[in-house]
């Protein structure tokens, strides 16, 4: 059987040799081994953001806590390494409600519409070059595309509510959003360009010998502001308004809803973080003989480390002024990124 995905079809290839013995080389033994295929790699998948989300989440509080002078989460765990743990508990333990003017047929499905969509964005990032859940020609589009939906469901999940600040909130995520998207997918052409290829395993690939941090420097900066911008990270998290009290789209979701939500927090860095090292920093490429998961996980860190030392440092930016360094300021730096990667890498 033809698979695109490395990971799926090293399990595959594992399962259906246990399985061969009772169900031979049947077509029952192939659709068996691969969805015990794909449930393995969701099921890893799923472990990995769940890790990624405790650590992140329990760094992120210890940081800024240093930051400004307090001890953060101590008491549960080593460090207080399961604080997070315990609010996640905490969360599922209590109701679910939904607002009396919410819409009952589209509000309680957006927010999982959302993590599908970033779930499925991670499925297409290759973690190493072994673990990569859909490895295809035009996984760039792919991602970008599905990005590109996450306004569209988070105007959804603030007007469906019924609440009107929600709703007003949702929209000033979706302004910036949309202003962002436009210098993101010039930085992601440039990359596209210099690499001849649409695929991520090639972008890396491209980045043996001069990483594009080095090769396109005005592209990484942009790239970095523009994608915390689209994963609504300080200082661009507008979405939260301290003179209404509430928290954007997510403002009407019950406890319940807001785990997922924190959870979808943490996989869209994940994300966010994987994407930035795959196209700008070598992805598992490294000066040093290491794994290629140990020169991932170390460009993971680091760049976790300065989003969050940015959270504690930067203070919210006016949603007029915000919008306008999208167009005046970041808009022109994407076009002479791409001219310059043009005249250097492809002409």
């Amino acid at each position: 059987m033809d698979i695109s995905s490395i990971a799926i079809k090293s399990y595959f290839s594992s399962v259906y040799g246990l399985l061969y013995p009772y169900l031979g080389s049947s077509v029952a033994n192939e659709a068996l081994s691969l969805l015990i295929g794909i449930a393995v790699f969701c099921i890893i998948l799923a472990i990995m953001i769940s890790l990624f989300g405790i650590m992140y989440g329990w760094a992120e509080r210890k940081v800024i806590a240093r930051m400004q002078s307090r001890h953060g989460p101590t008491y549960l765990g080593k460090f207080g390494l399961l604080q997070n743990v315990a609010d996640l508990i905490k969360l599922l333990s209590k109701e679910n409600i939904l607002p009396d003017k919410a819409d009952r047929r589209i509000f309680p499905f957006v927010l999982p519409a959302v993590f599908a969509s970033f779930a499925l964005m991670l499925a297409f990032t290759p973690f190493t070059p072994s673990f990569v859940g859909i490895d295809t020609s035009v996984a760039v589009i792919l991602v970008f595309a599905l990005l590109s939906i996450s306004p569209i469901l988070m105007f959804l999940a603030g007007w469906t509510s019924g609440n009107k600040y929600g709703s007003i909130s949702a929209q000033r995520s979706v302004a910036i959003m949309i202003s962002y998207e436009i210098p993101l997918m010039l930085v992601v052409v440039a990359a596209a360009m210099s690499a001849h290829s649409l695929n991520f395993m090639s972008i890396v690939s491209s980045q043996t010998h001069l990483w594009n941090i080095v090769a396109m420097p005005i592209g990484f900066v942009v790239f970095f502001v523009v994608l915390l911008a689209e994963l609504e990270r300080p200082p661009f998290d507008l979405k939260e308004a301290d003179s209404e009290l509430i928290s954007g789209w997510l403002t009407d979701v019950s406890p319940p809803y807001y785990a997922l939500a924190l959870l979808l927090d943490y996989a869209r860095m994940l994300f966010g973080v994987l994407v930035i090292s795959v196209i700008f920093l070598g992805g598992w490429l490294g000066p040093a003989p290491l794994p290629p998961y140990a020169w991932m996980a170390i460009k993971v860190v680091l760049l976790s480390a300065i989003i969050i030392a940015f959270r504690g440092t930067f203070f919210r930016m006016r949603l007029d002024r915000l919008i306008r360094a999208g167009w005046n300021y970041l808009m022109p730096l994407s076009i002479l990124n791409l001219l310059i990667t043009f005249l250097l890498f492809v002409r």
